[in-house]
């Protein structure tokens, strides 16, 4: 077995991490003030995997008997991860819904669920990323419940677990048809077999359960339907984690599988037309939500759909173009989460409303929360409209000029959801105090949310230092 310690240094610096928690979580009460530098820890882990990705080419890649691979890919990803749990960490760390004596098993299972998507980043063999993808998914699944007198939180978690399961049970069942049929479990032996109805319909059929898990976490029509709701019941700063990280890993592992993608194979039409169906009914279902984490939970089967316009052109700018917009939509929409995390200072869901003369109460949560609307919508100068113009041009590029023309109306739709939040927050007459003042707005940690709107349109203004990190990482895979 051939193992390099210096390429698995991102996973062993996270790993003492979370050894640190486990002793956090068994030790003493006073122990858990050292809570409060995690977020410096995470941040620490960028740097640490920002120094892995430049090196990343310098050394053997495969481990583990070839069931792990370090390219530029996983480190892109890994480096996205931890900037993603350093978020997270730091907007969790006064959750008003989370009891105290929960809150260092709280930030454990944080920790262990970005392991699982490291992990799934590298993995290049089903097996491997079968249980990389399960070890994320069972932190979540201890995390979602986790809203003190909140019984939304607990149906949440009961149907992402019962969902999840059948998923991974359709998964599996897929997995032994690969393995029936093409007798390898290894990415790199499946890219030189057939993948044909007319030659190999068992392992068509299986690699189409398999891609299911994947789509499970990405929330791709129609295995979308636990998003909304789990968005709803998890607490604000859960829900900001399972929008976002997660959706990390479903890409990377789609990003590697997308090499065994043809144009003319029956699943690459499937999947273009999966594409289409998830962004015009997440659009559609997300214009009539007034719950700012439902609308938030339709927006992400949309993007869901705006991602597989990279994976189903299958060429080196389709998979540079899909690992950018993941990370893009990492950023908006952290930024977007963080601004409601600071307005529900006591945990609850908001409404539309609740934005009402937000620019009045607190302008720069108001600025925070238009730069990520105008992202998302995909309007320039913000790095959604560079995510969605690689994505487009990629599928364009490809031949798949009807799904390029549905996206499109499908951005032209999302405009009306999308700048509605930031209709209420300029527009609306803000709600006043009982002596007719405004009701204003703590501002803790604006700073933060400030950089996460001036990363989102330094990326849409200069996109070519992420992009080209993400270039490299595609054109690896497919030369």
């Amino acid at each position: 077995m051939i193992f390099h310690i210096e390429l698995f240094i991102p996973e062993l610096y996270l790993l003492a991490l979370i050894g640190g928690l486990f002793v956090l979580t068994v030790g003493p009460q006073a122990w858990w003030r050292f809570l409060r530098h995690l977020p410096l820890a995470a941040g620490i882990g960028i740097g640490v995997a920002a120094v892995s990705l430049q090196f990343s080419g310098q050394f053997p890649s495969l481990m583990f008997y070839g069931a792990y691979q370090v390219d530029g890919l996983s480190q892109f990803f890994k480096l996205a991860i931890f900037l993603g749990l350093a978020v997270t960490c730091l907007n969790a760390m006064n959750q008003p819904g989370l009891s105290e004596e929960k809150r260092p098993d709280y930030f454990l299972f944080l920790c262990l669920s970005a392991l699982g998507l490291m992990l799934l980043s590298s993995a290049v063999e089903l097996v491997t990323i079968f249980l990389a993808l399960e070890l994320a998914s069972y932190s979540l699944y201890a995390l979602i419940p986790l809203r003190s007198r909140e019984p939304a939180a607990a149906e949440a978690g009961i149907k992402y677990i019962l969902f999840g399961a059948v998923v991974t049970a359709l998964a599996m069942y897929g997995l032994s048809y690969i393995l029936g049929v093409q007798h390898t479990t290894y990415l790199a032996e499946l890219v030189t077999r057939t993948w044909s109805w007319s030659e190999t319909p068992a392992a068509l059929i299986g690699i189409a359960l398999f891609l299911g898990a994947l789509f499970y976490k990405l929330a791709l029509f129609p295995l979308h339907f636990w998003c909304p709701d789990v968005y709803q019941g998890a607490s604000n700063e859960t829900a900001a984690f399972v929008a976002t990280l997660p959706k990390l890993g479903a890409v990377v592992v789609l990003v590697r599988l997308s090499t065994l993608l043809d144009p003319s194979m029956e699943v690459t039409l499937l999947l273009a037309v999966l594409a289409a169906v998830s962004m015009t009914f997440g659009n559609l279902s997300a214009l009539v939500q007034t719950d700012l984490k439902r609308l938030l939970g339709y927006s992400s089967v949309s993007h869901a759909g705006y991602v597989m316009l990279g994976i189903v052109a299958a060429t080196p700018a389709g998979l540079s173009a899909a690992a950018f917009y993941a990370v893009v939509y990492l950023l908006m929409n952290l930024a977007c989460f963080w601004v409601i995390c600071r307005l529900a200072t006591d945990g609850r869901n908001l409404k539309l409303d609740d934005l009402n003369g937000l620019y009045q109460r607190s302008p720069g949560l108001a600025l925070v929360l238009a730069v990520s609307a105008f992202a998302l919508v995909g309007l320039p100068p913000t790095a959604g409209f560079m995510g969605k113009l690689f994505l487009l041009n990629s599928a364009w590029m490809a031949g798949y000029h009807w799904l390029v023309i549905i996206a499109v109306l499908n951005s032209a739709i999302a405009i009306y959801y999308y700048l509605n939040l930031v209709r209420h927050a300029y527009t609306r007459e803000a709600p006043v105090t009982a002596t007719g003042k405004v009701q204003p707005v703590p501002n803790p940690g604006l700073l933060w949310g400030g950089l996460l709107a001036a990363a989102v349109l330094w990326i849409g203004v200069a996109p070519g230092t992420i992009f080209s990190m993400a270039k490299v990482a595609g054109a690896a895979l497919l030369p």
